[in-house]
């Protein structure tokens, strides 16, 4: 596929500096924050570990993720929009790995990783004030210690979110992992944030008279200047919110998203090149025939059956390096370890 020039991701795997060449965002989507910060922390062995060594994958210079065309202009169209990008799918079918896809390709540093559970609150994600270490340190200073509690910015750390709305030059990449796992309010909590760009502090707005400037800790662990008790973003962040679809989210959040649903690699031309380039980044660009001998089993067995791509990764990587020259062992622990998530332990389906 050739990729059109608007693209700003091109899932090839390749690093570039493709984000300059992002124009001007709509005027409803255009953030004045400031002062600037600079350059993020670099990516994450997180993310190395999701990646693999994809640049080493290039080939010709095609989408060496698989990408299906239309896939990469939902992506390009949340990145042009400054909109987040909800992305659906079955667990294992590269959500999350979206996330540390677009942060490696287009050079835009660690990822900002939000897992959610049903007690999460948005006030998490946002940031965290200890008083509790604060009044502890009062009471240090009182009975002869250093004081310390005067700077309240050394008992507030920002969250994920809050870290992501930053007044940075350019966008951090945001993934809010399994927004379904949410209690019912959060995803209502969250328009406020993501359409406005910006939050208070209250800690630190009530202090704002008399102390304008505050550093306090960010998510990347380095402190960061907070003037005037607020947070507004510069350039908005590429937020990836994924959801394995285990509940509807309310129109109010879904209108301001643009949906991207990743199926699982089905048996056909696009599921075997998104299969083997994964193999390749993990296992080296010179796949085996007993890798593709496995992928095939992969996509052949059961067809409609729920799996994850994290089984035929472990397959592989097992019968490789445990069973290297016993073929019928190679085979059935394949069988094994790519057994269907939907079915019972006794391969019924449940």
């Amino acid at each position: 596929m050739t990729t059109p020039d608007w693209f700003v991701y091109r899932g090839t795997g390749e690093p570039h500096q493709g984000i300059g060449r992002l124009p001007a965002p709509p005027p409803w989507r255009d953030f004045d924050g400031g002062p600037a910060l600079g350059e993020p922390p670099p990516l994450g062995t997180e993310s190395t570990r999701r990646l693999g060594n994809r640049g080493e994958d290039s080939g010709d210079g095609g989408p060496s993720l698989g990408w299906r065309p239309q896939e990469l202009e939902l992506i390009n169209a949340a990145l042009y929009l400054r909109r987040p990008l909800l992305v659906t799918g079955d667990p294992g079918s590269g959500k999350s790995t979206l996330a540390h896809a677009i942060a490696h390709e287009l050079g835009l540093g660690r990822v900002l990783h939000w897992p959610i559970v049903s007690r999460t609150q948005l006030r998490e994600g946002l940031y965290a004030y200890d008083a509790i270490a604060r009044l502890q340190d009062m009471q240090l200073a009182r009975e002869g210690g250093p004081d310390t509690s005067a700077d309240i910015g050394r008992y507030l750390r920002l969250g994920p979110l809050g870290t992501a709305l930053l007044p940075w030059e350019r966008p951090r990449v945001l993934l809010v992992d399994e927004l379904d796992k949410s209690d019912i309010d959060l995803p209502n909590d969250l328009l406020n944030a993501l359409e406005e760009g910006e939050f208070g502090l209250p800690e630190l707005e009530r202090i704002s008279g008399t102390q304008e400037t505050v550093e306090i800790l960010s998510d990347d662990g380095v402190r960061v200047p907070v003037e005037r008790g607020r947070i507004r973003c510069r350039a908005f962040p590429v937020v990836v919110m994924t959801s394995n679809g285990e509940r509807d989210f309310p129109a109010p959040l879904l209108r301001r998203c643009v949906h991207l649903d990743l199926p699982s690699p089905k048996n056909d031309a696009w599921g075997v090149e998104r299969l083997g380039a994964m193999v390749r980044a993990h296992f080296g660009p010179a796949a085996s025939a007993g890798h593709d001998a496995l992928i095939r089993q992969f996509l052949n067995s059961s067809p409609g059956s729920l799996r994850a791509a994290d089984q035929l990764l472990n397959a592989i990587y097992l019968t490789q390096s445990a069973l290297r020259d016993d073929e019928p062992d190679r085979q059935r622990l394949a069988e094994l370890l790519m057994r269907p998530l939907d079915h019972g332990g006794d391969g019924s389906h449940r």
